[in-house]
């Protein structure tokens, strides 16, 4: 199946000054050179021509052509990328006309798995690069742009190799004792690494967790009793009516959502219900998914009112949200100052203040896109899996035998080598004949 010549069109199916039809696959050529009026002899590697794409004697569209030998290629395979006028009809008029000659329709992601599975980026690429498609917002793009530039492998290769040589080396004292020169590992010496590498890989995760975090948006639920002001709040984050904003205690009844970029971090707001004692029935559905909404926020903005002291309701709510990363928000300061908390007024829209505390709370989780990072939750729970071996391996009692005990190391390297999809027992075989002249 992965050795035919596939077709896509790979530009957005719509209006538009220029589509792109590509081929990949070993037929790729020989397919182009039944539709285009074009000298074979002028079908070069590397290059670009202007010809005409022909369905026998109808020509369908005036195009430039490029032409890409494996293995310098997007796919590592023979390519041909057509370029056609943007429009709907005759672009799936091209796609049709390379079906007739013999190319199967790719599958979604097709082109960037042949990449993959013909060796010409790892698993992490191939994820990056479909995290560049699905960008939306500045972070995003650029950790999609690192990992396109094997920031990942950067990230983990030091650990495999450091790994492979302690399982190398414990192998061949295994398998190969007759080998009285080289060194026998003690678990006196392989500790200290195991524990290094723990403490690395838990930097690592802790790093990418909140990364994670301001790359994908901050879960954001909007707390407050009733009437005190969030949905005024929100439709100022907003910068637009989003909510129904009454006098009326009680008007929010349900979670409302919305997503909102504030510079380089994303929020995810949830305007919740006022929380207080109720005998509405629907007010009180609405009241507890906001109970459960604030179980589930990465941050609290706890709106109170300045106008008027706190009283039950405001006491009951700082205690609700105690230990959750939350900013108080004291709400109608137009109508009078308090000295603590970030003051704002939802009404005016005057909400200056929260966004440059929102800035700077995050400032060093933003940074983190400068930085080797994980990119995403499949790469963080292998590296979470890794480590978890590599302390099952501390954990052991001290009389197990190393070579019993290295299992724990074995199987976090291969976690670490799934990370960018390598086949790890491959990986360590190599390894081990390189470092230890043991076929010889």
């Amino acid at each position: 199946m992965w050795n035919d010549t596939i077709c896509a069109i790979s530009t957005a199916l719509q209006k538009g000054a220029v589509a792109i039809v590509r081929m990949s696959g070993e037929e790729s050529f020989s397919v182009a050179e039944k539709i285009l009026d074009l000298p074979k002899e002028k079908m070069q590697p590397n290059s670009i021509h202007y010809c005409h794409v022909r369905d026998g004697e109808e020509v369908l569209d005036e195009v430039l052509v490029s032409f890409f030998r494996a293995p310098h290629s997007y796919t590592a395979e023979d390519m041909v990328e057509i370029n056609c006028h943007g429009g709907v009809y005759v672009t799936r008029r091209v796609l049709s006309l390379l079906l007739k000659k013999g190319c199967r329709p790719a599958e979604p992601g097709e082109f960037t798995r042949r990449a993959y599975l013909n060796g010409r980026i790892d698993l992490s690429v191939a994820e990056a690069a479909n995290d560049m498609i699905n960008a939306r917002n500045l972070l995003q793009a650029k950790s999609a742009a690192k990992g396109l530039d094997g920031s990942l492998q950067r990230l983990i290769d030091p650990f495999l190799l450091q790994i492979s040589d302690v399982l190398a080396q414990i192998e061949v004292n295994i398998d190969y004792p007759e080998y009285t020169d080289e060194k026998v590992l003690s678990e006196e010496e392989v500790a200290p690494k195991v524990r290094e590498w723990v403490q690395r890989l838990e930097k690592l995760s802790k790093e990418a967790r909140r990364f994670a975090r301001v790359k994908d948006g901050i879960a954001t639920a909007i707390v407050g009793k009733p009437n005190v002001g969030k949905s005024s709040l929100l439709n100022a984050l907003l910068d637009r009516e989003r909510a129904i904003v009454t006098d009326i205690a009680g008007t929010t009844r349900d979670l409302i959502e919305e997503t909102i970029d504030l510079g380089n971090i994303s929020l995810h707001l949830i305007d919740t219900a006022g929380i207080r004692e109720s005998t509405d029935v629907i007010e009180k559905i609405g009241i507890e998914r906001s109970r459960q909404a604030i179980k589930e926020a990465d941050l609290i903005l706890l709106v109170l009112d300045a106008s008027h002291p706190l009283d039950e309701e405001d006491e009951e709510l700082l205690k609700l949200t105690e230990g959750k990363d939350r900013l108080i928000l004291w709400n109608k300061t137009d109508l009078q100052q308090h000295e603590d908390g970030i003051r704002i007024s939802a009404k005016e829209k005057d909400i200056q203040e929260l966004l440059d505390q929102l800035q700077e709370k995050y400032e060093a989780d933003v940074s983190l896109a400068d930085s080797d990072v994980l990119a995403n939750e499949r790469q963080l729970s292998l590296l979470e899996k890794a480590k978890e071996e590599l302390q099952g391996f501390l954990n052991e009692e001290e009389e197990i035998p190393i070579d019993l005990k290295s299992e724990h190391i074995r199987e976090a390297y291969e976690d670490l080598c799934e990370i960018l999809g390598k086949e790890y027992r491959e990986s360590l075989i190599d390894h081990l004949f390189r470092n230890f002249c043991v076929g010889k």
